[in-house]
């Protein structure tokens, strides 16, 4: 499956359909009328998230979504049927956003099973007999129904993880959420390996969390050198950051630096985060020489420095406690329903 995490759509509601001008004309009955029905309202467009989606990529191939208008009304004061809502699926995360150069915030779906009403139909037009009074008995005007919302809008996805990966390309982002995670996120030897997010869910200690992992970021980023910085918005929503540095690098304080100046050029709060360094690759080198680094790294970064290797195992335990730590305690599970209500203990009787 492509992913695809942005994409621009055209949605109309249904327009409310016409009310009716009819009379009565039964044999035997003596004072006829009006008896023309209202026409129904027109379809909602309605945005809902859902579980099991991680990709707007049905979206590059349906992008005009078009809710059915209301049925106009008809004699013996009926009411026309309404147009059925058109309800658009998306991933959960996803923002809808508007078609300006500020690309304003219009709603943003981040629980499973959220849904909001984005357009509204129109309401359907008065059939002749609402216009019935004292001195009009026989009315012939009715209403057209009200007309339908349309606009274009932009859907920009934004993972949910509570943890997100950074580093420089070829870090070993990739093969530490493979270590942890039952991810298979491509690895190899070259910078760029990762050209797109990847999501894995760590089980550890009887805790589950989600991770994710996005493409490396050089020097030059934020004005687009390499991938860019494009995908940082997946980890805007992350609890803590966890930041990889290659011990193979000629300058581990540097390779650091690079990264975080890019976080903050960015902004959306990600150089507020916490953050948890690690020293990665650590395999190939000796413990004197991991010493050294991990002091010039901290020194750095001012934060104590966790020396790892993803590709054998050596201390992902104590990265993977770090990240429960900063995450935190996981949300109650009791409802709001159970809240305030006496436990009862269980009693065969």
């Amino acid at each position: 499956m492509h992913f695809l995490d942005q994409a621009k759509i055209f949605v109309r509601s249904g327009s409310g359909g016409p009310g009716a001008v009819s009379f009565r004309r039964e044999k035997f009955i003596e004072y006829g009328g009006p008896d023309g029905g209202n026409g129904g309202k027109g379809g909602d467009i309605i945005f809902e998230a859902v579980a099991g989606l991680n990709t707007l990529i049905d979206f590059r191939y349906t992008q005009h979504f078009r809710a059915p208008r209301g049925h106009g009304g008809s004699g013996s004061n009926r009411t026309g049927a309404g147009g059925d809502d058109l309800v658009i699926k998306v991933p959960v995360g996803t923002q809808v956003l508007a078609d300006d150069e500020e690309r304003t915030l219009l709603a943003d779906l981040t629980k499973v099973g959220e849904r909001i009403v984005f357009l509204r139909g129109g309401d359907g037009g008065r059939g002749n007999a609402s216009y019935k009074t004292s001195t009009n008995r026989a009315p012939r005007q009715h209403g057209t129904g009200w007309p339908s919302d349309e606009a274009w809008v932009w859907l920009r996805l934004k993972l949910l993880a509570d943890a997100g990966l950074v580093g420089l390309p070829n870090a070993g982002k990739s093969t530490f959420i493979n270590q942890v995670t039952n991810a298979q996120a491509k690895v190899g030897e070259y910078a760029f390996t990762t050209t797109r997010p990847q999501l894995g869910v760590v089980r550890h200690k009887q805790r589950e969390f989600v991770v994710a992992d996005i493409p490396g970021l050089i020097a030059g980023a934020a004005e687009g050198a390499g991938i860019g910085d494009r995908f940082l918005g997946h980890i805007e929503r992350c609890q803590v950051l966890l930041h990889l540095v290659d011990a193979n690098d000629a300058d581990v304080a540097e390779s650091y630096r690079v990264v975080r100046d890019e976080l903050e050029n960015y902004g959306g709060g990600l150089t507020d985060k916490k953050v948890i360094v690690a020293l990665n690759k650590i395999d190939t080198l000796d413990d004197e020489l991991i010493a050294a680094l991990s002091a010039e790294l901290e020194e750095a970064s001012g934060a104590p420095v966790i020396p790892i290797s993803g590709a054998s195992g050596v201390g992902v335990d104590w990265v993977l406690d770090q990240l429960l730590e900063a995450i935190g305690p996981e949300a109650s599970k009791v409802s709001a329903d159970d809240e305030g209500e006496d436990t009862i203990e269980w009693s065969p009787l």
